[in-house]
Protein backbone atom coordinates (compact mmCIF):
# COMPACT_ATOMS: atom_id res chain seq x y z
CA UNK A 1 0.00 0.00 0.00
CA UNK A 2 1.57 3.82 -0.79
CA UNK A 3 2.44 5.01 2.65
CA UNK A 4 1.19 8.68 1.27
CA UNK A 5 -2.56 7.51 0.63
CA UNK A 6 -2.77 5.51 3.83
CA UNK A 7 -1.79 9.28 5.30
CA UNK A 8 -4.16 10.74 3.52
CA UNK A 9 -6.65 8.42 4.47
CA UNK A 10 -6.07 8.42 8.19
CA UNK A 11 -6.57 12.41 7.62
CA UNK A 12 -10.02 11.42 6.63
CA UNK A 13 -11.19 9.25 9.13
CA UNK A 14 -9.90 11.22 12.14
CA UNK A 15 -11.33 14.12 10.78
CA UNK A 16 -15.14 12.25 11.03
CA UNK A 17 -14.28 10.42 13.87
CA UNK A 18 -14.78 13.81 16.34
CA UNK A 19 -18.16 14.02 15.04
CA UNK A 20 -19.29 10.59 15.16
CA UNK A 21 -18.05 9.92 18.66
CA UNK A 22 -20.33 13.01 19.82
CA UNK A 23 -23.31 11.50 17.83
CA UNK A 24 -22.71 7.57 18.72
CA UNK A 25 -23.40 8.41 22.99
CA UNK A 26 -26.61 10.48 22.19
CA UNK A 27 -29.73 9.33 23.68
CA UNK A 28 -27.83 5.73 24.09
CA UNK A 29 -25.20 6.79 26.39
CA UNK A 30 -21.24 7.21 26.43
CA UNK A 31 -20.59 3.55 28.06
CA UNK A 32 -23.01 1.82 25.65
CA UNK A 33 -21.44 3.51 22.50
CA UNK A 34 -17.83 2.65 23.14
CA UNK A 35 -18.79 -0.95 23.96
CA UNK A 36 -20.81 -1.66 20.61
CA UNK A 37 -17.99 -0.06 18.65
CA UNK A 38 -15.41 -2.16 20.09
CA UNK A 39 -17.34 -5.11 19.38
CA UNK A 40 -18.27 -4.11 16.07
CA UNK A 41 -14.84 -3.47 15.45
CA UNK A 42 -13.91 -6.61 16.44
CA UNK A 43 -16.11 -8.55 14.66
CA UNK A 44 -15.27 -6.86 11.44
CA UNK A 45 -11.63 -6.91 12.23
CA UNK A 46 -12.05 -11.04 12.86
CA UNK A 47 -13.69 -11.43 9.32
CA UNK A 48 -11.18 -9.18 7.94
CA UNK A 49 -8.38 -11.77 9.35
CA UNK A 50 -10.73 -14.69 8.56
CA UNK A 51 -10.83 -13.66 4.86
CA UNK A 52 -7.07 -12.96 4.48
CA UNK A 53 -6.20 -16.44 6.25
CA UNK A 54 -4.52 -14.63 9.10
CA UNK A 55 -4.37 -15.48 13.05
CA UNK A 56 -3.52 -13.92 16.24
CA UNK A 57 -0.19 -15.58 17.25
CA UNK A 58 0.27 -15.65 20.80
CA UNK A 59 4.31 -14.99 21.05
CA UNK A 60 5.37 -12.93 23.64
CA UNK A 61 6.39 -10.46 21.35
CA UNK A 62 2.86 -10.27 19.87
CA UNK A 63 0.80 -10.54 23.04
CA UNK A 64 2.64 -7.46 24.13
CA UNK A 65 1.97 -5.67 20.90
CA UNK A 66 -1.74 -6.13 21.76
CA UNK A 67 -1.51 -4.57 25.09
CA UNK A 68 0.10 -1.50 23.79
CA UNK A 69 -2.67 -0.79 21.66
CA UNK A 70 -5.55 -2.62 23.82
CA UNK A 71 -4.81 -1.37 27.22
CA UNK A 72 -4.16 2.47 26.17
CA UNK A 73 -6.73 2.03 23.60
CA UNK A 74 -9.87 1.08 26.40
CA UNK A 75 -8.23 4.30 28.67
CA UNK A 76 -8.40 7.27 25.63
CA UNK A 77 -11.53 5.93 24.16
CA UNK A 78 -13.14 5.98 27.89
CA UNK A 79 -11.72 9.39 27.91
CA UNK A 80 -13.07 11.08 24.97
CA UNK A 81 -15.98 9.07 25.04
CA UNK A 82 -16.97 10.66 28.24
CA UNK A 83 -15.46 14.01 27.68
CA UNK A 84 -17.58 14.29 24.35
CA UNK A 85 -20.68 14.72 26.57
CA UNK A 86 -19.31 18.36 27.11
CA UNK A 87 -17.61 19.76 24.63
CA UNK A 88 -18.54 20.77 20.65
CA UNK A 89 -17.05 17.95 18.02
CA UNK A 90 -14.31 20.06 17.01
CA UNK A 91 -12.79 20.59 19.90
CA UNK A 92 -12.25 17.31 20.40
CA UNK A 93 -9.28 17.04 16.99
CA UNK A 94 -8.44 20.19 18.48
CA UNK A 95 -7.09 18.74 22.06
CA UNK A 96 -6.04 16.16 20.68
CA UNK A 97 -3.78 18.21 18.22
CA UNK A 98 -1.50 18.27 21.04
CA UNK A 99 -0.59 14.79 20.15
CA UNK A 100 3.06 15.81 18.68
CA UNK A 101 3.74 17.63 22.43
CA UNK A 102 3.18 14.33 24.06
CA UNK A 103 4.50 11.95 21.97
CA UNK A 104 7.75 13.82 21.72
CA UNK A 105 8.41 14.29 25.41
CA UNK A 106 7.52 10.10 25.68
CA UNK A 107 9.67 9.56 22.83
CA UNK A 108 12.96 11.11 24.53
CA UNK A 109 12.64 9.22 27.64
CA UNK A 110 11.10 6.12 26.10
CA UNK A 111 12.98 5.78 22.87
CA UNK A 112 16.18 8.18 23.01
CA UNK A 113 14.45 10.83 20.49
CA UNK A 114 15.55 13.94 21.77
CA UNK A 115 13.86 16.15 18.85
CA UNK A 116 13.60 19.54 21.32
CA UNK A 117 15.15 22.45 19.25
CA UNK A 118 14.68 25.78 20.33
CA UNK A 119 11.91 25.99 17.42
CA UNK A 120 10.63 23.34 18.72
CA UNK A 121 10.39 24.19 22.80
CA UNK A 122 8.52 27.16 21.23
CA UNK A 123 6.34 25.51 19.64
CA UNK A 124 5.01 23.40 22.73
CA UNK A 125 5.08 26.95 24.33
CA UNK A 126 2.77 28.37 21.98
CA UNK A 127 0.59 24.95 22.06
CA UNK A 128 0.56 24.80 25.98
CA UNK A 129 -0.77 28.73 25.89
CA UNK A 130 -3.26 27.84 23.76
CA UNK A 131 -4.85 24.99 25.61
CA UNK A 132 -4.82 26.93 28.84
CA UNK A 133 -6.61 29.66 26.48
CA UNK A 134 -9.60 27.17 25.65
CA UNK A 135 -9.55 25.70 29.37
CA UNK A 136 -9.63 29.41 30.83
CA UNK A 137 -12.65 29.91 28.52
CA UNK A 138 -14.40 26.35 28.87
CA UNK A 139 -17.31 27.80 31.51
CA UNK A 140 -18.27 29.95 28.45
CA UNK A 141 -18.74 26.57 26.63
CA UNK A 142 -21.24 25.09 29.46
CA UNK A 143 -20.93 24.32 33.18
CA UNK A 144 -18.90 21.13 33.00
CA UNK A 145 -16.96 22.11 29.76
CA UNK A 146 -13.75 22.22 31.71
CA UNK A 147 -14.29 17.99 32.39
CA UNK A 148 -14.56 17.82 28.98
CA UNK A 149 -11.27 19.19 27.93
CA UNK A 150 -9.35 17.43 30.98
CA UNK A 151 -10.97 13.95 29.83
CA UNK A 152 -10.41 14.52 26.05
CA UNK A 153 -6.84 15.89 27.43
CA UNK A 154 -6.07 12.24 29.10
CA UNK A 155 -7.43 10.75 26.15
CA UNK A 156 -4.66 12.37 23.93
CA UNK A 157 -1.74 11.34 27.03
CA UNK A 158 -2.93 7.87 26.23
CA UNK A 159 -2.91 7.89 22.40
CA UNK A 160 0.48 9.19 22.72
CA UNK A 161 1.63 6.59 24.90
CA UNK A 162 0.29 3.88 22.59
CA UNK A 163 2.34 5.32 19.65
CA UNK A 164 5.60 5.40 21.48
CA UNK A 165 4.92 2.20 23.66
CA UNK A 166 3.92 0.08 20.06
CA UNK A 167 7.52 1.98 18.07
CA UNK A 168 9.01 0.89 21.31
CA UNK A 169 7.91 -3.12 20.78
CA UNK A 170 9.33 -2.73 17.39
CA UNK A 171 6.90 -5.74 16.56
CA UNK A 172 6.62 -7.02 13.14
CA UNK A 173 3.22 -8.30 13.14
CA UNK A 174 0.56 -7.14 10.29
CA UNK A 175 -1.22 -4.09 11.44
CA UNK A 176 -4.56 -5.58 11.11
CA UNK A 177 -2.94 -9.32 13.11
CA UNK A 178 -1.82 -6.10 15.87
CA UNK A 179 -5.08 -4.22 15.64
CA UNK A 180 -7.52 -7.27 15.96
CA UNK A 181 -5.62 -8.37 19.40
CA UNK A 182 -5.68 -4.70 20.41
CA UNK A 183 -9.13 -4.30 19.75
CA UNK A 184 -9.62 -8.32 21.49
CA UNK A 185 -8.35 -6.49 24.73
CA UNK A 186 -10.24 -3.36 24.68
CA UNK A 187 -13.65 -4.99 24.10
CA UNK A 188 -12.34 -7.79 27.45
CA UNK A 189 -12.08 -4.79 29.42
CA UNK A 190 -15.33 -2.55 27.83
CA UNK A 191 -17.28 -6.09 28.74
CA UNK A 192 -16.06 -6.64 32.64
CA UNK A 193 -17.02 -2.48 32.82
CA UNK A 194 -20.37 -3.08 31.14
CA UNK A 195 -21.03 -6.11 34.12
CA UNK A 196 -19.59 -4.35 37.14
CA UNK A 197 -21.43 -1.15 36.39
CA UNK A 198 -24.40 -3.09 35.78
CA UNK A 199 -25.02 -1.29 32.61
CA UNK A 200 -28.46 -1.70 30.54
CA UNK A 201 -29.44 -1.50 26.65
CA UNK A 202 -31.29 1.10 25.82
CA UNK A 203 -34.96 0.95 25.04
CA UNK A 204 -34.41 3.44 21.55
CA UNK A 205 -31.15 3.75 19.75
CA UNK A 206 -31.68 6.69 17.56
CA UNK A 207 -30.54 5.81 13.10
CA UNK A 208 -28.05 8.25 13.82
CA UNK A 209 -26.28 6.79 17.00
CA UNK A 210 -26.48 3.31 15.54
CA UNK A 211 -24.90 4.59 11.78
CA UNK A 212 -22.53 6.23 13.83
CA UNK A 213 -21.68 3.13 16.39
CA UNK A 214 -21.59 0.94 12.36
CA UNK A 215 -18.88 3.39 11.13
CA UNK A 216 -16.32 4.34 14.06
CA UNK A 217 -16.28 0.28 14.54
CA UNK A 218 -15.63 -0.98 10.89
CA UNK A 219 -13.80 2.27 9.46
CA UNK A 220 -12.67 3.75 12.52
CA UNK A 221 -11.42 1.12 14.83
CA UNK A 222 -10.80 -1.51 11.66
CA UNK A 223 -9.77 0.45 8.62
CA UNK A 224 -8.51 3.52 10.49
CA UNK A 225 -6.31 2.06 12.84
CA UNK A 226 -4.92 -0.25 10.44
CA UNK A 227 -4.02 2.95 8.18
CA UNK A 228 -2.42 4.25 11.41
CA UNK A 229 -0.50 1.07 12.49
CA UNK A 230 0.91 0.64 8.90
CA UNK A 231 1.60 4.18 8.67
CA UNK A 232 3.71 3.97 12.13
CA UNK A 233 5.89 0.93 10.23
CA UNK A 234 7.18 3.56 8.05
CA UNK A 235 7.11 6.77 9.59
CA UNK A 236 8.77 8.08 12.54
CA UNK A 237 6.90 9.08 15.41
CA UNK A 238 7.57 13.12 13.94
CA UNK A 239 5.81 12.94 10.87
CA UNK A 240 2.79 10.37 12.57
CA UNK A 241 2.18 13.41 15.00
CA UNK A 242 2.06 15.69 12.14
CA UNK A 243 -1.30 14.17 11.06
CA UNK A 244 -2.97 15.91 14.22
CA UNK A 245 -1.72 19.56 12.40
CA UNK A 246 -4.74 19.00 9.59
CA UNK A 247 -7.41 17.04 11.21
CA UNK A 248 -8.27 20.08 13.59
CA UNK A 249 -8.73 22.14 11.23
CA UNK A 250 -11.40 19.91 9.12
CA UNK A 251 -12.73 18.52 12.58
CA UNK A 252 -13.70 22.31 13.42
CA UNK A 253 -15.21 22.83 9.97
CA UNK A 254 -17.26 19.63 9.88
CA UNK A 255 -18.77 20.10 13.12
CA UNK A 256 -19.88 23.61 12.14
CA UNK A 257 -21.15 22.76 8.73
CA UNK A 258 -22.96 19.09 9.60
CA UNK A 259 -24.17 19.37 13.40
CA UNK A 260 -23.88 23.58 13.35
CA UNK A 261 -21.58 24.18 16.35
CA UNK A 262 -20.54 27.29 17.13
CA UNK A 263 -17.07 28.70 18.83
CA UNK A 264 -16.96 31.71 20.72
CA UNK A 265 -14.14 34.24 19.88
CA UNK A 266 -11.93 32.70 23.78
CA UNK A 267 -11.86 29.46 21.91
CA UNK A 268 -10.98 30.38 18.49
CA UNK A 269 -8.03 32.43 19.79
CA UNK A 270 -6.79 29.33 21.69
CA UNK A 271 -7.38 26.70 18.47
CA UNK A 272 -5.06 29.34 16.58
CA UNK A 273 -2.61 29.67 19.21
CA UNK A 274 -2.50 25.14 19.21
CA UNK A 275 -2.20 25.12 15.30
CA UNK A 276 0.53 28.05 15.44
CA UNK A 277 2.09 25.97 18.28
CA UNK A 278 2.11 22.91 15.83
CA UNK A 279 3.32 24.59 12.89
CA UNK A 280 6.21 26.13 14.65
CA UNK A 281 7.05 22.89 16.54
CA UNK A 282 6.84 20.70 13.34
CA UNK A 283 7.86 23.30 10.23
CA UNK A 284 10.31 26.22 11.75
CA UNK A 285 13.44 24.24 12.03
CA UNK A 286 13.36 22.70 8.68
CA UNK A 287 12.48 26.38 7.21
CA UNK A 288 15.15 28.07 9.30
CA UNK A 289 17.25 25.34 7.73
CA UNK A 290 16.39 26.11 4.70
CA UNK A 291 17.16 29.70 4.58
CA UNK A 292 20.11 29.26 6.43
CA UNK A 293 21.59 27.00 3.02
CA UNK A 294 19.91 29.51 1.13
CA UNK A 295 22.46 32.11 2.41
CA UNK A 296 25.27 30.23 2.61
CA UNK A 297 25.07 28.74 -0.64
CA UNK A 298 24.67 33.24 -1.85
CA UNK A 299 27.52 33.32 0.40
CA UNK A 300 29.47 31.32 -1.84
Amino acid sequence: MSVPLAYLGIILIWSTTPLAIKWSGQDVGFLFGISTRMGVGLVASLIVLALWRKRLPLTREAVHAYFAIGLPLFAAMSCVYWGAQFIPSGLIAVVFGLTPLATGVMAMYWLGENNFTPPRLLGMFFGLLGLAVIFGNSFALGPSAHWGILAVLGAMFFHSLSTVWMKKVGTQIAPVVANTGGLAIATILYASTWLVTGATWPNEIPLHSAASIVYLGVVGSVLGAGLFYYALRHLDTGKISMLTLVTPVTALMLGRLVNHETLDNGTILGTGLVLSGLFVYQWAGTLLAVARGKKVGAAE
